[in-house]
């Protein structure tokens, strides 16, 4: 499961992708349209800008932005960025391996081998999914949700 950390790092990335072509935005806009913790989102923030994925410029008009286009900003890398290893074993894990302590033989073990499929297809997704992703298909439900319906008063029923 992700951290709420990973979650608001998300969050806050997609709310930064979809204005990114109009400049800095303030943490208190991202914040407030996120529904994130101010003070955690500065921590985040600050995370994300240390690891260069987004910049931020000081005083008048001043804010976060993202340094690479949302196309080229992956969830793995959000992902690892927050909560560490993908994998849900140390022995499948690729930056953060471990050999289990009751293993006895890793090529032959079964459960490792099942692990390291479910590793390898969730990284696969995660890393072929991009903030360009997410916006891109937040747009098209968007386009899709139809205008309500009116009624008029003439056509509803009452019963008593």
């Amino acid at each position: 499961m992700l951290s709420k950390k990973a979650k608001y790092a998300i969050n806050a990335l997609v709310n930064l992708a979809r204005k990114y072509d109009q400049g800095p935005i303030l943490i208190s806009a991202i914040a407030e349209e996120e529904k994130i913790p101010k003070k955690f989102l500065e921590a985040i923030l600050l995370d994300l800008r240390n690891a260069g994925i987004l910049n931020s410029k000081k005083g008048k008009g001043g804010g976060y932005y993202l340094i690479k286009p949302p196309g080229e900003v992956n969830l793995a890398t959000i992902v690892r960025l927050f909560d560490g290893a993908i994998a849900l074993l140390p022995c499948v894990s690729y930056k953060y391996y471990e050999r289990c302590d009751e293993c006895k033989d890793e090529e032959s073990c079964g459960i490792r081998n099942v692990f390291m499929e479910v590793k390898e297809e969730t990284v696969n997704l995660l890393k072929k999914n991009t903030l360009a992703d997410i916006v891109s298909f937040e747009q098209s439900r968007e386009s899709l949700k139809a205008p309500p319906e009116e009624t008029s008063s003439k056509n509803q029923k009452i019963t008593p």
